[in-house]
């Protein structure tokens, strides 16, 4: 019985010691488990915030792509939905008889169009190539893509007419749904000037109806960029539709605030020619809350200089040269 007294405490210390062992060791295996669910929390969300970021840079296909297919041409705009564009630039202006037409000029370039009997067009006559004047019917008579463009040797020579806005759109959506591709965003330029109101071009009040309406049937406003150097038709713009995004072009080496006084109004982007660019510009800009988009930007280590300056996104003819950015 002595030796009992000992051998019962003994087992009492025993099962006390494990016990304590157990608790300890379930307590650090629930603090590593909770240090492994926030670390996990945390890096996810770190992801998450990697990629809302990247899905911010905006790739824009200039006209399309217009180093690689005919500009302003459906089979342009598919083309550029091949390479890791996030918006498709194009230019409006209107017909004869009331249609939005997709056209750089408001007129038939010399440069890439010619007649409907396959004839050019002298650059001292295609003017009178108006498409203001002509309906839509007679605009597609025309040929502007079989002749291609010198100015863009890589260019495919494809035969294309100028389509409407609104056969862009379809093709494009048709194109998506597809190729189960996500629907990039169109940034629309309203090709205007003042001493063309009235006869290359409505003025500016109706333009800019036409537009919004077509982009209402098109049920495309959410994901539309309107875009012009002619300030009288962003500011109709504004007056007509507060929510849409403005885009406010510019081509001039300008005073940033007093570019915008003069605007009168705050647009979501500022797109100025490239060569205008400058960390001053882009640092203002992003200070009131703006993004810098700037064109035509065709070369890969232009592409990198304006990505150092931290611009927004990038308008190209050429696509096919998009390269990852780290961090956007």
């Amino acid at each position: 019985m002595a030796g009992s007294l000992f051998i019962i405490p003994f087992d009492k210390f025993r099962a006390a010691h494990y016990s304590l062992f157990i608790i300890h060791f379930l307590r650090l295996l629930f603090t590593l488990v909770s240090m492994s669910l926030l670390l996990s929390c945390s890096m996810q969300k770190r992801i998450a915030s990697m990629t809302f970021v990247a899905t911010q840079f905006d790739w824009q296909g200039h006209r399309g792509c217009r180093g690689l297919m005919p500009e302003n041409t459906i089979v342009g705009f598919i083309e550029a939905l091949n390479y890791p564009v996030t918006t498709l630039e194009l230019d409006v202006v209107i017909s004869k008889d009331g249609e939005v037409i997709v056209s750089h000029e408001p007129w038939m370039s010399h440069a890439i169009c010619t007649t409907a009997d396959g004839s050019d067009i002298p650059e001292s006559e295609e003017q009178r190539h108006n498409i203001y004047s002509l309906t839509l019917t007679e605009i597609r008579g025309y040929d502007c893509g079989s002749k291609g463009n010198p100015k863009f040797p890589q260019q495919q020579k494809v035969a294309a007419t100028k389509p409407t806005l609104a056969e862009v759109v379809n093709a494009v959506k048709l194109h998506c749904k597809e190729t189960k591709r996500p629907l990039p965003a169109f940034n629309i330029e309203l090709k205007s000037h003042p001493s063309a109101y009235g006869i290359f071009m409505p003025h500016p009040p109706e333009f800019v109806s036409k537009v919004l309406a077509e982009l209402k049937f098109l049920q495309l406003e959410t994901h539309t960029i309107l875009q012009s150097f002619d300030v009288n038709v962003l500011r109709e713009i504004r007056n007509q539709n507060k929510d849409i995004r403005i885009s406010y072009l510019s081509e001039q080496r300008e005073n940033f605030d007093n570019a915008l006084s003069t605007l009168g109004f705050t647009p979501q982007i500022y797109s100025p020619n490239y060569r205008l660019v400058s960390k001053a510009i882009v640092s203002a800009a992003h200070d009131q809350g703006i993004k810098v988009i700037p064109w035509t930007v065709n070369e890969s280590r232009l592409f990198r200089r304006l990505i150092r300056l931290n611009v927004d996104g990038i308008i190209t003819d050429y696509p096919d040269l998009i390269e990852p950015i780290p961090g956007k």
